[in-house]
């Protein structure tokens, strides 16, 4: 077995290649070698290399066809943008005289000067001649198609490997920084979080652990593009799956994410069994399971709600740890309007509005949250205060009559 030989097998065997297709990309370059170098007008070469013996042989190869009239030099583009041209304006394609073209064809009666059995549509292989120069040439030519070929197809590895990992929770190492995008490395490939994937005020250590999603995997001239994300409400629900198996075989159904990324999340969840408590089976025993999906997702917050089929109880649910007091609900327009205690107000908007944007988001409901003013307390703090109102002014008039009294004496 040759050098080029074992170099080949050694390189496909490690890097996970088909032998057939680099040998294959090996020919077609030294054809194209040959054809620049030393073919001649009119010849179809084509290139047999043993990859055993690393050996090359070159042939002249034709189709036998039927005599016919010979295409002239730069007759057949003109023809094909002709044809072109005719489908456009009429929608068919245009039907042309087929000639002959002696670059990949042979006529029958020639044919049979060098094959007296020749037939249509056989192929003519005629053996040519290979000068000294081109063994030194077609080394270095295979040489370099090997290196391109495997660009190629690590390109194309990588990009099949993590197409059907596409939408997935993946692992990685934090590689670098390229200023704001952080590159982390899944293994065979390194993945892109750019700055938009990026959760807010997170901080990225070289070296350390990170689960990501896959967002999206593209084909671009440089090699598989990975892009990754740490925003997206699907990593959420993966990791609820992967630190929870009630929810992974089905026991508990994860039924909507909202997430407000670096920041705070609702998820709702619910069974149909009696025996499962589906906040209890999220949160673990004294807080371990959730407090892991916490420190995956860098600290946000994450509250579990419990689902309801009843969309006044689910409300309540996701506006928690607020509590209310009545809701009204318009299903035609999707509204619901929620009445807290004074007290409860700013608890139940939330910072900035959050815990009822999240709520919102989680429900699919329009949200407005207003202050219960029909206070039953309120009417009897009104008449107390009246009644000491009351009390006052007699007081007042006895004082009034007393200093007058006095005057009176005084005069005397």
């Amino acid at each position: 077995m040759s050098e080029i030989s074992n170099a080949i097998k050694h390189i496909c065997d490690e890097k996970g290649l088909d032998v057939n297709a680099v040998v294959s990309t090996v020919e077609y370059a030294l054809a194209a070698a040959y054809r620049k170098d030393f073919g001649q007008k009119n010849q179809n070469i084509v290139v047999e290399f043993d990859v055993e013996d690393g050996t090359s042989k070159v042939y002249d190869v034709k189709t036998v066809v039927e005599d016919m009239p010979e295409i002239e030099e730069g007759e057949e583009d003109e023809s094909e943008e002709k044809e072109i041209k005719e489908s456009a304006e009429d929608g068919e394609e245009a039907e042309e005289e087929r000639k002959f073209n002696p670059k990949t064809e042979i006529q029958i009666s020639d044919a049979k000067l060098i094959k007296k059995t020749a037939k249509i549509d056989d192929v003519i292989k005629t053996k040519l001649e290979v000068p000294d120069a081109y063994g030194r040439m077609a080394a270095q030519t295979a040489k370099q198609v090997i290196i391109q070929r495997l660009r190629e197809a690590e390109r194309e590895m990588v990009f099949n490997d993590f197409k059907g990992k596409e939408h997935e929770v993946v692992s990685g190492i934090i590689q670098r920084r390229e200023g704001r995008i952080v590159l982390i490395d899944l293994g065979k490939s390194v993945g892109v979080l750019p700055p938009e994937e990026q959760i807010p005020g997170e901080n990225y250590k070289s070296g350390e652990r990170i689960k990501v999603y896959v967002k999206e995997v593209a084909l671009r001239p440089k090699g598989a593009e990975i892009v990754l994300s740490r925003t997206s409400d699907e990593i959420l629900k993966k990791i609820f799956y992967l630190e929870i198996p009630e929810i992974s075989n089905g026991l508990i159904e994860l039924k909507n994410v909202a997430r407000e990324a670096g920041s705070r999340s609702k998820v709702s969840v619910w069974t149909d069994s009696d025996n499962v408590d589906p906040i209890g089976s999220c949160v673990g025993q004294r807080g371990s399971r959730i407090q892991t999906i916490i420190n995956e997702l860098g600290g946000e917050k994450v509250d579990i709600i419990e689902y309801s089929d009843d969309i006044t109880k689910y409300i309540s649910n996701a506006l928690s740890p607020a509590k209310i007091i009545s809701i009204a609900t318009d299903e035609k327009t999707n509204k619901a309007t929620v009445k807290v205690a004074a007290d409860q107000l700013s608890l139940a908007i939330g910072k900035s509005g959050q815990n009822a944007r999240l709520a919102a988001k989680l429900t699919g409901w329009k949200i407005d949250i207003v202050e219960n003013k029909s206070n039953p307390e309120e009417p009897k703090e009104k008449e107390t205060a009246e009644a000491e109102i009351t009390e006052e002014k007699p007081k007042k008039a006895k004082k009034e009559k007393t200093t007058e009294t006095e005057e009176q004496k005084a005069t005397e």
